[in-house]
């Protein structure tokens, strides 16, 4: 039977990698329907996915009548559609704020930077090669990763994950953003403690379920 939760994703995607994280992490079932990124000049950009989202972006997340958009909106509507579910957001207000800085430091100040459609515009507008390209995303990775080392390596507030020692929305969001990482080839030594809650988010199933390599489009 086909459930009312539908996630429309990209298996490489890293807003959507987010939210499948947190929906395991929450243990809420979903059915899968992917959108892929670059086929037929990329499924986002089709009419019948614009419906859904005028963005024409992933991930989009149907659940029931509600439709939603935007990763960090989705997993903070299942925060307070789901609240008999694990958490993701501390229960004091001081941490649930620090998680909110970490979490927006990745997906507002890194990754949009590494995004698809701003890879092609350098591409077509601005001439940029793939050595280039590459040399622009590892630029601001590494930006981005030399504050969050600093902000977590610094933090008594830092344990086994990015706020303590459970899960939370910022370790959601640093899994999905170390693989990009990776995938574009950047030296991950200057960052310890980002590689270390890396390592201890994977071992979790949650976070395996949610990986790329295992999704059923992932090509």
């Amino acid at each position: 039977m086909t459930h009312p939760r539908v996630l429309y994703g990209y298996w490489r995607s890293s807003a959507a990698y987010r939210v499948r994280i947190a929906l395991a992490l929450k243990g809420l079932d979903y059915t899968h329907a992917p959108v892929h990124l670059v086929r037929d000049g990329g499924e986002q950009h089709k009419d019948a996915y614009r419906a859904l989202n005028p963005q024409g972006l992933v991930p989009c997340l149907v659940d029931g009548a509600a439709v939603l958009t935007q990763s960090l909106a989705i997993i903070e509507y299942l925060e307070e559609a789901y609240p008999a579910t694990p958490p993701l957001l501390p229960a004091d207000a001081a941490g649930r704020a620090r998680v909110r800085a970490i979490a927006q430091a990745i997906a507002c100040d890194i990754h949009p930077l590494g995004n698809l459609r701003v890879l092609k515009a350098l591409e077509s507008r601005f001439g940029a090669d793939e050595t280039q390209r590459g040399e622009w995303v590892r630029h601001w990775i590494a930006t981005g990763f030399a504050a969050l080392e600093a902000m977590l390596a610094g933090s008594a507030a830092t344990g086994r994950h990015c706020h303590g020692d459970m899960p939370t929305l910022a370790d959601v969001c640093l899994v999905p953003q170390v693989y990009n990482a990776r995938r574009w080839q950047l030296d991950l030594a200057p960052y310890p403690t980002l590689e270390r809650i890396d390592a201890v988010c994977r071992a979790l199933p949650a976070f395996q379920a949610a990986a790329p390599e295992a999704q059923p489009d992932a090509r």
